[in-house]
């Protein structure tokens, strides 16, 4: 007796039901629409809550919906970015400095808005600084029991009196590191482990960060890792990838691509 064929894709195909071929066709309709409705959805609403807050206080005769029929949507949020855009233009000078450093110190007088004032500022310096240079390297920590292994962002060594303290407990070089969450990398935990608990890997943050935000089903490609490993395991980072912590994160989560 002759050994059966197997049966081709196509074949495979026609033996589908057609409820089950019409749930594929909708899975398939809805992983290619809904990422694009989502992204054009939020854009938007972003846009309107940017022009509500601001074109009301547009002078009428700069406004374009004024000489227009109809309302231009964006017009307040460009009219945001060029006054923000103006303010630090301003404040770059020695008078617009020498007033910045008269209103703060304004505010460093009063005992609640001084808290909130400094707080923010630090903020905004820590997530917009050019010259942050945290989260350079990704490594893997046994954690949360020996066994499990969880990525990781080194941050820098540890300093201050938590090294000091640490360092009549521990005799290794202690380090900072922080431990994302799945699937939102921006929360997770301050962690200060011994250095050589860690084990460093070739992939850059970037790519670490699609990693954890896909639950592991993005992998990098290990021909484009950013960080190239040199002797006794000692790594250096590419100056592309030394960017600060939360823009590499957020950047990681915006350009994730789907699993093949």
């Amino acid at each position: 007796m002759a050994p059966k064929k197997p049966k081709s894709g196509r074949d495979a195909r026609r033996r589908l039901s057609p409820g089950l071929r019409l749930r594929n066709y909708f899975l398939t309709g809805l992983v290619i629409a809904a990422p694009v409705s989502i992204t054009i959805y939020l854009t938007w609403t972003f846009i309107q809550w940017i022009d509500g807050w601001v074109k009301p206080l547009i002078p009428s005769v700069y406004n374009p919906d004024t000489y227009l029929p109809f309302t231009v949507p964006g017009g307040g949020l460009l009219f945001a970015f060029l006054a923000i855009t103006l303010l630090g233009f301003f404040t770059a000078g020695l008078v617009g400095k020498t007033i910045i450093r008269y209103g703060e110190t304004l505010l460093g007088r009063m005992p609640f808005v001084r808290n909130l004032y400094q707080g923010l500022k630090q903020i905004f310096e820590t997530v917009l600084s050019d010259s942050s240079k945290s989260f350079q390297k990704a490594a893997l920590l046994e954690y949360p029991r020996r066994g499990l292994w969880a990525i990781v962002f080194i941050s820098t060594d540890t300093k201050g009196e938590v090294k000091g303290k640490l360092g009549e407990l521990v005799d290794d070089d202690m380090v900072s590191i922080f431990l994302p969450t799945t699937p939102n990398p921006t929360s997770g935990f301050l962690l200060f482990v011994p250095s050589k608990d860690l084990l460093i890997l070739d992939m850059s943050v970037e790519q670490a960060a699609k990693l954890v935000i896909s639950a592991g089903l993005v992998n990098p490609d290990k021909s484009k890792t950013g960080v190239v490993a040199g002797p006794d395991n000692v790594v250096g980072v590419k100056g592309d990838d030394a960017v600060a912590a939360k823009e590499t994160l957020e950047k990681a989560a915006r350009e994730i691509e789907p699993a093949e």
